[in-house]
């Protein structure tokens, strides 16, 4: 039987959560903070502590490390486990906390640092999965991290594990730590020579049991409008204003649908994010997302033409409109090889754990890694409520995560 210990793998989240890893959406530097480091080469030094020598932090904070195989077999794919090691810039992520509530009864927990951040069975219902374990919240002033900490954690422990049981036979398993996963750079610079990794998971998911293999479709999108100046005291008949042909394209937008706010399950959305620009010129960004590529053309579309038509509302103004792809649904290449997908599933069950297949309103590195050659569908590790002062998780969780790795490395030496 496979266990990991609930206690172990505690102890080693809480400690990574102390240390202050948030990315940052506005620096062009990789990583986008340098503080992510820290955490790097902490990990490569316990790395190299459990006797993996081959481990390796490189200048932009990727970690990789690979547990030789130890298994007679000759065609067993090398399988990559990767999490992030930053945290979302959304919440503060200076000077975390970490509490763990021991056996916890099912009651409300007031946050000792800010009495106002209440964790409750009615806000969290999954917490009354775990009445009678132990979960880890931070103190109220901050994020916890378990996004992604807790999948650093998992993975660390099963390669403990592996260490400690050579009996257990297994390939090449490839260790990734990625930074700036929140900002979306966590592949902008990783080396998937180095890595070397055939299939790979990301734990980087939500409750105990879930895999995700399909992801929205990503794009973004920018409308750039062009007024007509003139100096203000002069501009009777003459001036259209960029800023205002804006606005007015923002308002037209649908007011009860296709929207984040309006949307859920396999529905998409076009999202403005932001609007900058100067009376001659004004510029609208959007993301849109999709299951499917002709769901994404659908939404250009139809942005397109809602834009056009407001914009010949003034006459003299004209517009571009500039589609940038940014991420794709890996379901599209799982699907090319369904034993990444099945052996995942296999492994959950194995740890006693149902099942839960669900789609993500968003991305992951898995997303990228698959159309980079390494099909990546993600895994469960507890975490919930991220990025949010209430942001918790289990311990069984984490251990559970931990032990999918190992039966994941032992399925795929087995049926190889």
């Amino acid at each position: 039987m496979i266990q990991i210990s609930q206690d172990n793998i505690a102890e080693r989240f809480m400690r990574y959560v102390q240390i202050d890893t948030q990315s940052d959406p506005t620096s062009t530097s990789h990583p986008t903070s340098a503080k992510q480091k820290n955490l790097s080469v902490l990990l490569h030094r316990e790395l190299l502590g459990l006797g993996i020598t081959n481990a390796v932090t490189d200048e932009f904070g990727y970690v990789y490390a690979t547990i030789p195989a130890n298994s007679d077999k000759k065609n067993i794919p090398a399988i990559c486990f990767c999490a992030h090691v930053d945290t979302a810039p959304d919440c503060s992520g200076t000077n975390v906390k970490p509490i763990l509530h021991k056996y916890y009864e099912g009651n409300d927990i007031v946050l000792p640092d800010d009495a106002t951040q209440v964790l409750t069975t009615r806000n969290s219902p999954y917490l009354k999965e775990h009445i009678g374990s132990n979960i880890i919240t931070a103190s109220g002033q901050t994020l916890l991290g378990a996004d992604d900490k807790s999948g650093v954690a998992a993975i660390m422990e099963a390669a403990v594990f592996f260490v400690q049981n050579p009996s257990i036979k297994h390939g090449d398993i490839k260790i990734l730590f990625t930074p700036d996963e929140e900002v979306g750079q966590g592949t902008a610079k990783v080396n998937m020579q180095q890595l070397g990794a055939q299939y790979g998971y990301t734990l980087d998911g939500g409750e105990a049991g879930s895999l995700e293999d399909e992801t929205f479709s990503a794009d973004g999108a920018v409308i750039t409008i062009n007024g007509v100046i003139v100096h203000p005291g002069y501009a009777k008949d003459k001036l259209v204003n960029a800023l205002k042909i804006a606005g007015a394209v923002l308002a037209a937008l649908p007011q009860n649908e296709w929207s984040p706010e309006t949307t859920e399950n396999k529905e998409g959305f076009v999202h403005p994010t932001s609007c900058n620009g100067i009376a001659e010129k004004a510029t609208l960004q959007f993301i849109v997302r999709d299951f499917t590529r002709e769901g994404l053309a659908a939404h250009h579309k139809r942005l397109k033409a809602l834009a056009e038509a407001v914009v010949a509302q003034f006459p003299g103004a004209t517009m571009e409109y500039n589609a940038v792809e940014q991420y794709r649904n890996m379901k599209e290449v799982l699907d090319q090889h369904p034993q990444v997908v099945a052996f995942a599933k296999e492994a959950i069950e194995r740890t006693g754990l149902s099942v839960k297949m669900e789609s993500i309103r968003g991305g992951t590195d898995g997303s990228r890694f698959s159309y980079m050659g390494m099909p990546c569908p993600n895994i469960f590790t507890g975490m919930q409520n991220i990025h949010s002062k209430l942001e918790w998780i289990g311990t069984k969780d984490m251990a559970k995560a931990a032990e999918t790795i190992v039966h994941l490395c032992m399925i795929w030496e087995e049926k190889s």
